[in-house]
């Protein structure tokens, strides 16, 4: 059998620094960043981003270090230039049914004008109401309305006396009662001695006009009630008339500074119609008096706190459509929530401490998370899900925070939301959910594959070199010479031990990037330099080689037996690799093999002690097959064999 010998030289790839076409890196900073060997996932990314239908969210798989993230999020970023700049959100006190909050758009930046001309409205209006109600003009309207009635008042209690006069009896008010007096013949009071001296007949006829009295006393507070009342009204009607006219300008000062479309806003035009009508409902809040100040000033603030206007998303800063990237995706972050306030032992809450998740930000535009991140929390996944199948929000307040204490539970109304999910998974944690949730495809219609190797060329060299500008340029490193660049390039062949390709994990480029430029910094360099990238590289395995070093010297000091002269039947010594996942290394191992009689092939020792993996049980199976059809084909084969890695332990 004829050999093959290798060099040390044809075990590796050279990269030439003068193929490159730079001196360095700075000469690269204004050429754009492309996909490096990701055709495939730009392609489909750039699809799903644009797809406008609902459903088509975008699963991104790859393994961590492939640029996933910070490629999703630039083609976002391009895409949202493409949608429109989304409207604010705003929530409002609802009249009718205070517990249920009523949801408001607004066309970006409208809800901070709104906000702002509210605000001004609840500064001026006490003070021109109050200025009205106690004004001459309105003391004079009033004073005729109230003499009006108090004529009418005097004109019943001139009926009673009249009545009292009749049957003898006289009367006067005090403390709000009529107080009566039996009269005798001679109009003077009648003593009660005097009374029990009357006949009876006389005493029954007293009887029965005190009776007769008591139910004129009756119409008569009747009358007095009902002219009390009437009264009442006629100056709260006149109040209204008073005020409106300042409530209506108010209103109308509101609207002028909204935009065209919005003065024709049903529900706004029908909340700003109930804040005024509510203004006129309470104009007795307005009738302060020294004494009760403190008392008029927190009734006021509890009032106007109807009128605000929480604004829970905010778009006026925006100038394409909303980019959000969710790295705590908990349920209150992701859905939002209501808050709640403890005040003397008992919870409050209201329509201002409605708080919005990511997906009310991201409503019209882009959110990226990451499925690791929602799959802590089950229950998370599921009300994700259930908001996929049916496009609206409903805020929901926690359950922990209600007590015994709580309030009226607050219910938001819902809103329709539509954002574009991006989710960051691997490709395991994509087939498993493909597997597990039959809906999952059906909301996550886009595949992004990130791949985690390419094949190398030109063109990959360039996109390589720009990306370790960029690098240098975010991070503000010292730039790469062209010779250094290549040396980053050779590595990322050696980290998939292929000539022909490159690594797609730059996240591993970027670490050797960020630990050479240190090295350069720290010797005062303006660039890095081969040397720079070899020192980090020999630095980074001293950080990782110690089991290496300590197999090492296990051989050297006959701990691990390795025979390194001679030869003999059935044993042999083999080079095996130690992936530990941050450093990788080769080991010799002595393997031994015995052959004896019997029946049963051939028996892998590790194997059977459940030391090996499948790779190495398939390579074992696959011998035996390879010995059995090669000397059972006549008769069985009645052998038995073992093979062993000596001292693996």
């Amino acid at each position: 059998m004829s050999t093959l010998s290798l060099n040390s030289s044809q075990l590796r790839i050279t990269i030439i620094p003068s193929d490159l076409g730079f001196s360095d890196t700075s000469e690269l900073l204004q050429q754009q960043l492309p996909w490096i060997g990701q055709e495939r996932a730009e392609v489909a990314a750039r699809f799903g981003l644009r797809m406008r239908q609902s459903d088509y969210h975008l699963f991104v798989l790859g393994e961590a270090g492939s640029g996933r993230s910070s490629l999703l999020h630039q083609a976002m970023s391009a895409a949202s230039v493409e949608r429109q700049v989304p409207p604010d959100l705003c929530y409002l006190y609802n009249f009718s049914a205070p517990e249920k909050p009523l949801a408001l758009h607004l066309p970006a930046g409208q809800g901070r004008l709104l906000r702002q001309a509210l605000l001004q409205w609840t500064k001026s209006l006490p003070a021109e109401i109050t200025q009205c109600i106690n004004g001459q003009d309105f003391k004079v309207k009033s004073g005729h309305i109230e003499k009006k009635f108090r004529i009418e008042a005097a004109k019943a209690y001139t009926k009673l006396n009249q009545v009292a006069e009749s049957l003898h009896f006289s009367i006067h008010r005090e403390n709000e009662q009529v107080i009566f007096t039996l009269l005798d013949e001679k109009n003077e009071i009648l003593s009660e001695e005097s009374l029990l001296k009357l006949p009876k007949a006389r005493r029954t006829e007293i009887e029965q006009a005190e009776q007769q009295l008591h139910e004129a006393i009756t119409v008569y507070f009747e009358e007095i009630r009902k002219i009390d009342h009437d009264k009442d009204v006629a100056l709260l009607a006149l109040k209204r008339r008073s005020v409106q006219p300042i409530v209506n300008h108010a209103v109308k000062f509101v609207q002028e500074g909204l935009q065209k479309q919005l003065k024709s806003n049903h529900r706004l035009n029908m909340h700003l119609k109930q804040m005024a009508l509510d203004i006129l409902d309470n104009l007795a809040l307005f009738e302060n008096s020294p004494a009760d100040d403190e008392k008029y000033e927190f009734e006021l603030q509890q009032l106007f706190a109807r009128y605000q206007i929480n604004i829970i998303v905010d778009n006026t800063d925006l100038q394409a459509a909303p980019v959000i990237i969710e790295d705590n995706p908990s349920s209150y972050a992701l859905f939002g929530g209501i808050d709640y306030q403890f005040e003397n032992g008992k919870v409050k809450t209201d329509f201002m401490r409605i708080r919005a998740g990511s997906l009310l930000k991201a409503h019209g535009g882009f959110l990226m998370l990451h499925l690791t991140d929602l799959l802590t929390d089950n229950q998370l996944w599921v009300k994700l899900r259930r908001f996929l199948r049916s496009k609206r929000l409903q805020i929901e307040e926690p359950g922990s925070a209600l007590t015994s204490n709580a309030p009226v539970a607050l219910e938001p109304e819902a809103v329709d939301v539509d954002v574009k999910i991006i989710l960051i998974g691997s490709r395991e944690e994509y087939y498993s959910l493909q597997e597990v949730d039959p809906e999952f495809m059906r909301r996550f219609r886009v595949k992004v594959d990130f791949a985690d190797r390419f094949i190398a060329t030109a063109g990959t060299y360039q996109a390589s070199a720009i990306f370790v500008a960029k690098i240098c340029e975010s991070l503000k490193l010292p730039h790469f010479s062209a010779a250094a660049v290549a040396r980053l390039l050779e590595q990322s062949h050696r980290e998939i031990e292929d000539q022909k390709r490159q690594s797609a994990i730059f996240g591993r480029t970027e670490m050797l990037i960020v630990e050479s430029a240190v090295l350069c910094e720290a010797r005062l360099g303006q660039r890095v330099e081969v040397a720079d990238v070899d020192t980090a590289m020999q630095a980074r395995t001293l950080r990782h080689n110690y089991p290496d070093l300590s197999l090492q010297e296990a051989i050297l000091e006959g701990e691990i037996a390795i025979a390194l002269q001679g030869g003999r039947i059935g044993q042999l010594n083999a080079l095996t690799q130690i992936d530990l996942g941050d450093h990788c290394f080769g080991t010799p191992v002595q393997i031994t093999a015995r052959t004896f009689a019997g029946e049963a092939g051939v028996v892998n020792i590790a194997r059977e002690v459940d030391m090996t993996g499948p790779i190495h049980d398939k390579g074992v199976l696959t011998l035996q097959n390879y010995l059995t059809a090669l000397f059972a084909h006549i008769a069985p084969l009645a052998v038995s064999a073992s093979i062993v890695f000596e001292q693996e332990y």
